[in-house]
């Protein structure tokens, strides 16, 4: 009797000569670093900068300079999310010069609670995450970390007199831009300062209408597109950078059609729900033109892959 082999049984038939073949074992992931003396310091930390966050929230929503806070904590935990991938096979590597970033933040926490400087105390807060990190998972997770953890500044108020620093230009900017562009369309208008004089109504460019309150939450929407639209990095700082002038001339266009709206249909046009609603609206224009920037900048630098072929 002739017995047949089949050439699959003939090949796939380990030798018992052979060296065993080493088992695949998935990739390690390295995401789970809370042991439990790390988890007691997270809540030591936490009981630590509680009157910290309170205040921070608390300013958020009294302040509507700053209520663009309650999107950007959101939006940079949503950013470590995102980029897990990347981050979560990273071995944990614990250095002790964590110790060093953790004692210089509580030194500025010190400092800011002794002498009530409030913006010390919650940049301490982001030194002490950057410390933490590095203590228990190394520098790598902290470069894995890094936007996310700088994006988070946008949510800290400036100190007052940084504040009435940047306002106070922009008000004049603003008055100025608008009394010239009146002008242009033949409307009577006389500045003085921030005040806009028109036949039947004055109008007062305030700290409220100096577009300081935009500008701080268009720059946070254009930094954190810039990052998730553009891979190249130039063209991230340039959309960012391209958002100051956007964001000022859309407030001052939306002073101007305050001032045209007033002059020929009443004072009701600079002030309630007509008002606000202008904002918004120059608040989606600004929006848009900053889409706008970001698809001329790929026009412009998009190679011409059909010049200089030969036929």
């Amino acid at each position: 009797m002739n017995l047949a082999v089949s050439p699959a049984s003939a090949t796939d038939r380990p030798s018992p000569f052979a060296p065993p073949q080493p088992r695949l074992r998935p990739e390690p992931r390295h995401d789970a670093i809370v042991t439990p003396g790390a988890a007691l310091l997270g809540a030591l930390l936490l009981i630590l900068y509680a009157p910290v966050l309170a205040g921070l929230v608390r300013q958020w929503w009294n302040n509507p300079n700053y209520s663009h806070g309650f999107l950007v904590l959101p939006l940079a935990l949503w950013l470590v999310w995102r980029s897990r991938e990347r981050w979560r096979h990273l071995p944990p590597a614990p250095r002790p010069s964590g110790l060093a970033l953790m004692a210089a933040a509580l030194a500025l926490l010190a400092v800011g609670s002794v002498g009530a400087v409030l913006f010390l105390s919650r940049i301490s807060l982001l030194l002490m995450i950057a410390g933490l990190t590095v203590f228990l998972a190394g520098w790598p997770r902290l470069r894995a970390w890094r936007f996310p953890l700088g994006y988070a500044l946008f949510m800290i108020p400036l100190p007052a007199i940084i504040y009435y620093q940047i306002t106070f230009p922009l008000q004049v900017l603003a008055s100025r831009m608008a009394a010239i562009c009146l002008d242009v369309l033949q409307i009577p208008a006389l500045r003085e300062g921030n005040l806009i004089i028109l036949p039947r109504q004055t109008l007062a460019v305030a700290q409220a209408c100096s577009g300081v309150r935009s500008l701080f939450a268009l720059l946070a929407l254009a930094v954190a597109y810039a990052y998730l639209a553009e891979p190249r990095p130039w063209r991230r700082i340039t959309l960012a950078l391209l958002m100051l002038p956007i964001a000022i001339v859309s407030n001052g266009v939306r002073i101007v059609a305050t001032g045209v709206l007033t002059y020929y249909f009443g004072a009701q046009w600079a002030e309630g729900a007509l008002h606000a609603s202008a904002g918004f609206v120059m608040f989606s224009v600004a929006l848009g033109l900053l889409l706008l920037a970001h698809r001329l900048l790929a026009g412009i630098s998009r190679p011409d892959h059909g010049r200089g072929a030969v036929a």
